[in-house]
């Protein structure tokens, strides 16, 4: 079984990343980790690329180190993985990268927004599940109540 993997910060993957462990076998399960990186939205000068910006660059290096972390933990525990950050909008970045490997299963945490900042924001966990071509396993993270 193929398995892309959503994280995003260390904190709150750590709910995704045990639910992988506990429910699949290593040795049947590829898994990519994939963690996107959005870019920074922010009024600049015309003449300035909108993907420009040395804070951006920090969160794409962070990224990189975190997913080869998550990456030497599941190696370890037997799974075979690779991985993958990308810069983007998240949803599109996680229903293009599960496509194109192609992925039979996309697992994803959430992060149990709701009311206000729901509806200003979305839910990436639902949209992803409501335009994926493959199966979705939202996991809700314990700090999500």
């Amino acid at each position: 079984m193929k398995i892309l993997v959503g994280v995003g910060d260390p904190t709150s993957s750590q709910s995704t990343l045990r639910a992988l462990a506990a429910q699949f076998s290593a040795k049947d399960t590829e898994v990519r980790i994939l963690n996107a990186v959005a870019p920074m939205i922010y009024f600049a000068p015309p003449e300035m690329a909108v993907d420009y910006g040395p804070e951006l660059d920090d969160r794409l290096e962070q990224a990189e180190k975190w997913v080869k972390e998550i990456a030497q933990s599941l190696t370890a525990m037997g799974f075979r993985v690779t991985t993958d950050v990308e810069q983007g909008d998240v949803r599109e970045v996680i229903l293009d990268a599960a496509k194109a490997w192609p992925a039979d299963l996309i697992l994803i945490g959430s992060h149990g927004t709701s009311g206000v900042q729901r509806f200003l924001l979305g839910s990436v966990a639902e949209f992803v599940a409501h335009h994926a071509d493959c199966s979705v396993q939202i996991v809700r993270s314990a700090a999500a109540g």
